[in-house]
Formats: C-alpha cells, sequence, structure tokens
C-alpha cells in the first residue's frame, strides 16, 4: 500500500531547502525538489512552483544566492547556493526545529486523564 504524500508547512520547506543546498552543494529548483522527495521517500510532494516560492524568499532574505549555469541535460539553469547568513540561519532553525518537535512529541505522548 502506497503512503500518502505530505503537503509541507511554509517555513519547514525552507529549512529543508536550506539543509539540502548545505549539504549538497549549488542546485536547481527542479534538482532540489527531486531531491526532498527522494529523501523523504516520496512522503512529501512539491512541485516547482512551491520550491522556487521558497527560493525566492530564501534569496530576498539573503540566505541563499543565485547564479546561472548549465543543468546535467545541458540546458540554462540558475544554480542556488547556501550563503554564509543562511548557514546561521539554518542553524537557528535546526534548534528551533528540535525545540518545537520536542514539544509535539511530549503532547502526543500525554494519556487521557478522565
Amino acid at each position: 500500500m502506497q503512503q500518502p504524500r505530505s503537503e509541507i508547512l511554509q517555513g519547514t520547506l525552507d529549512l529543508l531547502v536550506l539543509k539540502a543546498l548545505d549539504a549538497m552543494g549549488p542546485l536547481h529548483g527542479y534538482g532540489i525538489a527531486r531531491r526532498l522527495e527522494q529523501l523523504s521517500q516520496d512522503v512529501l510532494k512539491l512541485n516547482e512552483g512551491t520550491v522556487y516560492a521558497a527560493l525566492l524568499r530564501l534569496g530576498q532574505s539573503g540566505w541563499i544566492s543565485a547564479e546561472w549555469g548549465a543543468s546535467e541535460n545541458n540546458r540554462r539553469a540558475r544554480f542556488y547556493s547556501i550563503t554564509k547568513t543562511g548557514r546561521k540561519q539554518l542553524l537557528s532553525q535546526v534548534k528551533n526545529w528540535e525545540r518545537i518537535s520536542g514539544v509535539v512529541a511530549r503532547v502526543l505522548q500525554l494519556e487521557g486523564q478522565r
């Protein structure tokens, strides 16, 4: 039975994009989307529009930079890279994610108190 694909929260997508760029180096938007889907074992559903909106936000914040290059199939594509400021933001977002996910885990472990 195939698992349902999940929509992803905007802030979470920004975190995942920053992490992907930090770990894998420069990637184009399509490559980011496919790589994150692959890493999630296709649980995440990412269309290019969603990813490009995140890339625009991240670029406007100064957390990523972009430059033109050639893709694997020799087409012109924008390749995105994480900036020094982006790495600092990534560390901050990872700490926040760990804190929030810990809170959610504790709440989900609550037993009924009738």
